[in-house]
């Protein structure tokens, strides 16, 4: 491809027995010949240092690098950059480098911004989170400016650039050009734990970490596996379920597939150029807030444990990310969640934030499990934090030691916790001031210990990955890898796997094509999202009609159609906190509801398991009533029934919590639940050109009393809901076109659950 202004010549050099070097002219890098090969002379001084000799393990390389860099460089490669978006892609401000438009600026809509620039060289950060790419050209000639500007510092480090999951159906849009997907798009997480295919999830992670490598990433901020044993949380569906071996089993693939080269991708131990580090999240599982509230924000930072269940949360870590079939063997790095793990501090009884908790951190994940990975702290743990509970930015997240604490204090006790990396961190400066805390309380030999330990871990995922060799992408290659067909295929096929049938009366599906549907409008009121966003009110079709139509002829008359096609999603609810409680002389505190009709909560606890004398003590929210927002959906099922009379109606469920399905079961002939799909994939199950074949990875409740009165921290412990058909929609249940499936998958993981409850 054309070179671009601001682009430097990438040159590159092969050695016969060795790795393709790559640098860029006017950075200052050399070539070192010495014993018949080539090497980078990255800290520019004329001779090879161990750490830039590449036939030397990634262990003795970090150690000698980390020997010489200086502490404020420690303390930079300590850091993982706040959200970064690529200029000229979505959500991106251009006023964060020179205040001017695209138009109206001589940068490319890649270019570095003053930010990004200044962190690079200032602060020495060299792991930064990328949000969003216009495009793989966009993201392959970003990464390599980026590379070029990290490769011109005096140790040459380069930059480990990463992202959360970019794979699902609303996440791949951030990757995208001219309003097309421009990354393969599967399955969310819950939608591969569907399959119940832990193979499916390791050829996922194969072909996404190809991507990831192709747009110059090279940290995967996934897989999530914190078990989801209450049905509320708002991030149930990005977990693979509740049941912590089906947990276990699908991590361990999706990180072996993102983890493992094979083949002359290899450079050693399974690690090599095709390779992505897995930061493995949430240690030691987020899934069991009280009332099912989210650590994001103030009031919901506790996760309780009133089923003493604290340790099955541990299986998806310790048999799952920590014990891989591949040669890698365990996953690079692991990120704890925000939540204080009430009461689970065994040693000094401290009620902190996971990150903090010398007890779950040195202790139980260094010590006793016995990880020498990464531990990077969630986003923005550091700061203060914001008075107002409902906050998210700006403000920190430093649950359990809002007071008493400096950020440098917080920092130090992150430290000695145990952490090596502070996650949306751009400043370096509080980490120096630890470090003198710690200078003072144990000496200047015993810190310098202390912070190299932490760079050579860090830099060990660097070199694994041959990153001091060659950090640059071939951007033509980038074009043709990212979404080719063979990935857009294979997500597109994963997609099929992952539908759930839950209900189909008389074989109403596979509906044959060519007949008349009907699809109603779906009307949704003004909102905000969960971080505060708001979202306009829509009132439209809810899908594509000319995709419909390349499979039924659609009418906008019930009395003409053939049967209806309704889609709705899981009820939108509250995140158990509300401010118009709080106006109204409430504690602000209400229950999260995933019934569509009002919820009115009548066997929550009276008085809560946590609480926090700086907001309530007690969180109770009995006698309290909550609308979902899309309460319309059920409206919509209901009345369509009516209008269809006796013709079958077909419901197409998006799936982000289990839900009360009696509500609308009855009204249903068919119930189709997906996790995130196109569109196309919907249409192929039912019009019978592929087979569902999916199970639930979780329970579905009989009602919201089985909700409030089960425990937080215990999977598999509803009452499950039993439709008109007799079907009990419990962990492991779905349909094909021949009845309930029994297979090798149900049998398996029944085995599994029976002996899990003895």
């Amino acid at each position: 491809m054309k070179q671009r202004q601001n682009e430097q010549v990438i040159r590159y050099v092969n050695n016969d027995n060795g790795p393709t070097l790559g640098y860029t002219e006017g950075t200052g890098v050399k070539i070192i010949r010495q014993d018949g090969l080539l090497f980078k002379d990255l800290n520019k001084d004329g001779k090879l240092d161990p750490y830039e000799d590449w036939r030397l393990s990634p262990e003795e390389r970090a150690k000698d690098l980390a020997s010489k860099m200086s502490i404020d460089q420690i303390a930079g490669l300590m850091l993982f950059s706040k959200h970064q978006a690529i200029p000229g892609s979505k959500g991106f401000n251009p006023a964060t480098y020179d205040g001017k438009s695209f138009e109206e600026s001589a940068l490319e809509p890649y270019a570095l911004t003053d930010q990004q620039r200044q962190f690079l060289a200032k602060d020495h950060i060299r792991h930064v989170l990328v949000t969003s790419v216009e495009s793989p050209e966009c993201g392959a000639r970003w990464n390599n400016l980026l590379q070029q500007v990290a490769e011109s510092e005096p140790l040459g480090i380069p930059a480990n650039n990463s992202s959360d999951p970019r794979h699902g159906l609303d996440a791949s849009t951030e990757f995208k050009v001219g309003g097309g997907s421009h990354i393969s798009i599967w399955p969310e997480s819950m939608g591969l734990a569907a399959t119940f295919d832990p193979e499916l999830a390791r050829k996922f992670g194969e072909i996404a970490a190809k991507e990831y490598r192709a747009l110059g990433l090279s940290t995967a901020l996934s897989p999530q596996v914190d078990i989801g044993t209450d049905p509320r949380w708002f991030r149930f569906g990005m977990t693979f379920g509740e049941d912590p071996h089906l947990s276990a089993d699908m991590a361990r693939a999706y990180i072996d597939g993102f983890q493992t080269s094979e083949g002359e991708a290899e450079i050693a131990e399974g690690w090599g150029y095709d390779s992505v580090n897995a930061m493995v999240k949430h240690w030691p599982g987020g899934g069991s807030g009280e009332a099912g509230r989210d650590a994001h924000f103030g009031y919901g930072k506790y996760a309780i444990y009133p089923g003493n269940n604290f340790e099955q949360h541990l299986i998806p870590f310790t048999e799952g990310a920590f014990r891989l079939n591949g040669k890698t063997g365990q996953a690079s790095a692991v990120m704890p969640y925000y939540t204080i793990s009430w009461e689970q501090d065994k040693k000094n009884g401290e009620n902190v934030g996971n990150s903090y908790s010398s007890y779950l951190i040195h202790d139980l994940l260094r010590e006793q499990v016995g990880y020498d990975g990464v531990v990077c702290t969630d986003w923005s743990i550091t700061a203060d934090a914001p008075e107002d509970i409902t906050r998210l930015n700006p403000g920190g997240r430093c649950w359990g030691v809002e007071e008493g604490y400096t950020v440098a204090e917080r920092h130090y006790k992150l430290l000695m916790a145990g952490v090596d990396q502070f996650g949306g961190n751009n400043e370096a400066g509080p980490i120096m001031e630890a470090y003198q805390i710690g200078v003072r309380e144990h000496g200047e030999a015993y810190m310098r210990r202390r912070f190299e330990q932490s760079a050579v871990r860090l830099l060990k995922n660097l070199f694994r990955l041959g990153l001091f060799e060659n950090p640059y992408v071939d951007v033509q290659k980038t074009v043709e890898t990212v979404g080719c067909e063979a990935f857009t295929q294979a997500g597109y096929e994963a997609q099929l796997k992952a539908f759930v049938l839950l209900k189909n009366d008389n074989q109403v599906l596979p509906m044959k094509s060519n007949k008349k549907v009907y699809i109603p409008k779906r009307k949704l009121p003004a909102r905000s999202n969960w971080i505060g966003r708001p979202v306009p009110a829509s009132d439209g079709y809810p899908v594509n009609l000319d995709e419909i139509r390349r499979y039924f002829e659609v009418t906008e008359e019930p009395d003409e159609a053939d049967f209806a096609l309704v889609f709705i999603e899981s009820p939108h609810s509250t995140m158990g906190y509300s401010k118009a409680d709080v106006a109204a002389g409430g504690s602000g505190y209400v229950p999260i509801s995933l019934q569509y009709g009002p919820y009115t909560a009548e066997y929550g606890r009276d008085v809560s398991i946590a609480g926090d004398p700086r907001d309530v003590l007690n969180r109770a929210y009995n006698g309290k009533t909550v609308t979902v927002t899309n309460a319309g959906d059920l409206d919509m099922v209901l009345e369509t029934k009516q209008r269809m009379k006796e013709k079958p109606v077909i419901v197409s469920l998006t799936l982000n919590n289990p839900m009360v399905m009696a509500e609308f079961e009855g009204a249903a002939s068919a119930i189709l639940a997906n996790f995130g799909a196109v569109e196309k994939s919907i249409m192929e199950v039912i019009t019978g050109s592929a087979e569902p074949s999916g199970l639930l990875p979780f329970q579905m409740p009989a009602d919201m009393r089985t909700v409030e009165e089960q425990h937080e921290d215990v999977p598999h412990d509803m009452r499950v809901y039993v439709d008109s058909a007799g079907h009990a929609y419990d962990f492991a249940y779905g349909l094909n076109w021949s009845g309930v499936i029994q297979d090798e998958r149900t049998a398996t993981y029944g085995k599994r659950l029976s002996s899990m409850n003895k």
